[in-house]
């Protein structure tokens, strides 16, 4: 991998163990300060999984010259939950380029646990993806310093002259946002790990519960007792019951008291609750009326004429 930093600026860098902390993705220091800036907790994300180890990392400075600097890796780590271990093993070489620096990493990862679950083709793709946000950690982080230094050296020669401006600073501005949007996506990254975990948890917790006890109750809306609204005309009306049912209904009462049972459920109603007859039944009466004296006319007038057609015969 090749960076456009001087190859000092990166020693500097992997020389300090706090600096090298924050290049680590994923690594929440130890509040006690005596374990070291390498000492914690990592979160791994592969494959859909979150593993975290306890343990820290150690960084021994390797022999030779300017142009091959490098650094050896160790470290050691228990997972948070569950028995399982892992052990890293990884050596960073620098090698000195024209207008920048080479970076080169060779290593291994053994343990058991979880670690052993994830598919190969997952675990290598975590490894190249942790692998490259360290480096762009480490070229953020050294070119931060370089920044600084510079700017510190420009504060010294202000007062001989008008400056000129100092070279590498688009390269800090730029290093800068990168660093905000790896931050950015480093946040939301933990915080979808935080919640897969707190839903694992939720899901452990419930499955321990026992089969027979159930949760409360949640209190409903609807159980709430609304309280009378102010703009309602009647509300401070008080309406009172009578103590004697009306007249109506102590005839109503009488009345099916002193009739069978019977004839209270097949009797028809009477009174208001009477059945009405239909508007068409006065006009058939009407019609009756005329046609039953007609017919009967026919009927004589028929017989008469009967009879006398029988005495001319």
């Amino acid at each position: 991998m090749f960076v456009p930093v001087p190859v000092q600026a990166l020693r500097r860098t992997l020389g300090d163990p706090a600096r090298v902390a924050r290049c680590v993705p994923g690594l929440q220091q130890d509040a006690d300060a005596s374990a070291g800036p390498l000492a914690g907790r990592l979160k791994i994300r592969a494959g859909g999984h979150t593993i975290t180890y306890r343990g820290a990392l150690r960084l021994t400075p390797l022999t030779g010259g300017d142009a091959a600097y490098g650094v050896s890796v160790a470290g050691e780590g228990a997972e948070a939950r569950g028995g399982g271990s892992a052990k890293l093993a990884l050596t960073v070489r620098l090698t000195e380029r024209d207008g920048g620096t080479a970076i080169v990493f060779a290593g291994t990862v053994s343990g058991d646990g979880r670690l052993l679950d994830l598919d190969p083709e997952a675990a290598l793709s975590t490894a190249h993806r942790l692998l490259d946000r360290f480096a762009q950690q480490l070229v953020t982080e050294s070119l931060a310093e370089d920044g600084d230094e510079a700017a510190g050296h420009e504060r010294e020669g202000a007062g001989d002259g008008p400056g000129e401006p100092v070279a590498g600073t688009e390269a800090v501005v730029a290093a800068e946002e990168q660093a905000v949007g790896e931050a950015v996506e480093q946040a939301i990254e933990e915080a979808a790990e935080e919640a897969d975990t707190s839903r694992a948890d939720a899901a452990a917790s419930a499955g321990e519960a026992p089969a027979g006890k159930e949760p409360p109750d949640e209190a409903s809306v609807f159980d709430t007792p609304v309280p009378p609204s102010g703009l309602d005309p009647v509300a401070g009306i008080e309406f009172t019951v009578p103590d004697g049912p009306p007249a109506e209904a102590a005839h109503a009462r009488r009345t099916m008291i002193g009739r069978s049972a019977e004839e209270v459920d097949h009797a028809p109603p009477r009174g208001r609750y009477a059945p009405v007859p239909s508007p068409d039944s006065s006009g058939a009466g009407a019609t009756l009326r005329w046609v039953a004296p007609a017919a009967a006319l026919a009927l004589a007038s028929a017989v008469v004429v009967g009879r006398a057609l029988r005495r001319r015969r």
